[in-house]
């Protein structure tokens, strides 16, 4: 049996919450992370810190549903790995200049700061809906995350036409808007 699951095994396995895959995971390509780290400054502890990181940022993006991979899974995990390393050594000032690359990588977003950054703004826009109050809230809810149309809207609010429901959607996400801010 090949240690190494396929891109595909590991995406069903995270989905199905399969411990088996995700222990296949962790030892498929822990030895390129290692070799990334030590040849840049670091050491295996910083390669095991590096690649558990990547795995959750990896495990969190599918197990969100969200997740379209454009390359090849071990490419994907190296290039997290990299970002991250490259991170790591700016904040402790051993970085000096180009990392030592031995694999193809790609460009990653910094995925772990922008998701917790995301689900502040989720939270902050939550509760400025929540202060909103009626029919503002219910408006936008129709409008934005139940995709109604302004003409359903209209109807189901009693505006004479779409237009009136447009200017008072327009007032509800200024107020939306004011409320996000403050806080």
């Amino acid at each position: 049996m090949n240690n190494i699951p396929t891109d595909n095994e590991v995406i069903l396995g995270i989905l199905n919450n399969s411990e088996s895959v995700l222990k296949r995971l962790y030892l498929a390509y822990f030895p390129m992370v290692m070799q990334l780290i030590i040849n840049n400054n670091g050491d295996e502890d910083d390669a095991k810190d590096i690649y558990q990181e990547a795995i959750i940022i990896v495990y969190n993006k599918i197990k969100a549903g969200d997740f379209e991979l454009s390359s090849k899974l071990k490419t994907y995990i190296y290039s997290i790995c990299r970002r991250l390393w490259l991170k790591r050594l700016s904040q402790i000032n051993r970085y000096g200049g180009d990392i030592k690359d031995f694999q193809e990588y790609l460009v990653v977003e910094d995925d772990a700061e922008n998701h917790s950054e995301r689900d502040l703004q989720f939270t902050k826009m939550g509760s400025a809906l929540l202060l909103l109050g009626e029919p503002c809230k219910t408006i936008i809810e129709e409008f934005y995350i139940n995709n109604k149309s302004m003409q359903d809207i209209c109807e189901a609010f009693g505006y004479t036409n779409a237009d009136n429901a447009k200017t008072q959607k327009y007032k509800c996400l200024q107020r939306l808007k004011k409320l996000f801010f403050q806080q």
